[in-house]
């Protein structure tokens, strides 16, 4: 990342994520979108309440995202536990493909965890993220009536779909403090 770079959080939520990089790059521009108005507008007082000024928030339904995102408009595109949720995954990620400038990074974390559910038997957390997944993630996609893919669709699955999204690389980094996440890297 440059320091006058545009970077888009897809799913932000409160945009927390946001608001602490926003913060370490004055320089930069930042720019979260979520479907949620409530999580949005405490992103956007919580940004003003910090002087955080090179920071907007969109309330955003994204299920459209392959058709609307903005042409090359991004350096960074992060996604911090958003994919799975959402309603029309392939669509966001094809417009994330869409928004990113040609050396542009996107980083997704997501759940780590296997497609199949015998590989995750030893998950030392297994059974909370397939719970959340049933409770919150997948009903959160569906109720949209969409794919409900859930938490633990896994790093095979998470793969497949960077790649059909037209990413042409996927490396996958694993944090030795972190046994919740994978952290993909994705370049066009």
């Amino acid at each position: 990342m440059t320091p006058d770079s545009n970077v888009l959080d897809v799913g932000c939520g409160r945009g927390k994520a946001l608001i602490l990089m926003a913060g370490m790059f004055p320089k930069s521009r930042f720019m979260g979108f979520d479907l949620s108005p409530e999580a949005i507008n405490w992103g956007r007082e919580t940004a003003e309440r910090h002087g955080v000024m090179n920071l907007g928030f969109e309330v955003r339904d994204l299920s459209d995202f392959h058709e609307t995102a903005p042409r090359n408009g991004f350096d960074l595109i992060t996604t911090f536990d958003a994919i799975h949720d959402q309603a029309k995954p392939m669509n966001v990620l094809k417009g994330i493909r869409r928004a990113i400038k040609p050396d542009g990074v996107f980083l997704a974390q997501d759940i780590k965890g296997s497609c199949h559910h015998h590989l995750n038997i030893d998950h030392p957390i297994g059974t909370l993220l397939y719970t959340v997944s049933c409770m919150h993630c997948m009903t959160v996609s569906l109720a949209q009536g969409g794919d409900g893919l859930g938490a633990m669709w896994g790093r095979e699955t998470a793969e497949r779909f960077f790649f059909e999204a037209g990413f042409s690389t996927v490396e996958v980094h694993e944090l030795s403090h972190d046994i919740q996440n994978n952290y993909y890297v994705c370049r066009p």
